[in-house]
């Protein structure tokens, strides 16, 4: 049962950060430019609950946004899922107190993400354009996406602070 609610209260973040990237952030767009909320759940879910929760919660996160706004079914579920799972790899060293770390793999990620966008988007496409596309859309989006960012992973901290107190009392009544 326990498994159940955290599957729920995933999905209802996800939809809510997809919305809110869609619509709210749409309107405080800064030069056209959106914080991405969903790389920031992708990041956060996969160094705190590590490879396999991260993965799935990539490929829900870029699901949502291949079906409703992608040009390529499953190409952003990819994107994301590796992002997920790389994230995954830090759980051994995630610590709650400490902000350093997921700011920096949150960091790395949309960074990471900008770069294959650009790859996979642009300049398979002949625009090589680089220098231009990294001072006008991956730098300010990175910086507008970590901003948000100390805001959104505190809520997305408490959450999963909260579903992991109450799966270790679940579970000690077992006991």
């Amino acid at each position: 049962m326990k498994k159940v609610k955290r599957v729920v209260i995933c999905a209802v973040i996800i939809i809510i950060c997809y919305l809110l990237e869609t619509t709210l952030f749409q309107k405080l767009a800064l030069a056209s430019i959106i914080p991405n909320l969903l790389i920031v759940v992708t990041s956060s879910f996969g160094f705190m609950r590590g490879k396999k929760e991260g993965l799935i919660i990539g490929f829900a996160c870029g699901l949502l946004k291949d079906i409703l706004g992608g040009e390529l079914l499953g190409f952003y579920a990819m994107i994301y899922m590796v992002i997920g799972y790389c994230n995954g790899f830090f759980r051994r060293v995630f610590y709650d107190e400490d902000i350093k770390l997921p700011i920096a793999l949150i960091a790395a990620s949309e960074f990471i993400y900008s770069l294959l966008i650009y790859v996979f988007m642009f300049m398979l496409q002949s625009d090589f354009h680089f220098l231009h596309y990294l001072g006008h859309i991956i730098i300010p989006e990175l910086v507008y996406t970590l901003v948000v960012t100390l805001a959104l992973y505190q809520v997305i901290l408490h959450i999963n602070r909260r579903l992991e107190e109450e799966e270790k009392r679940s579970a000690s009544k077992f006991v």
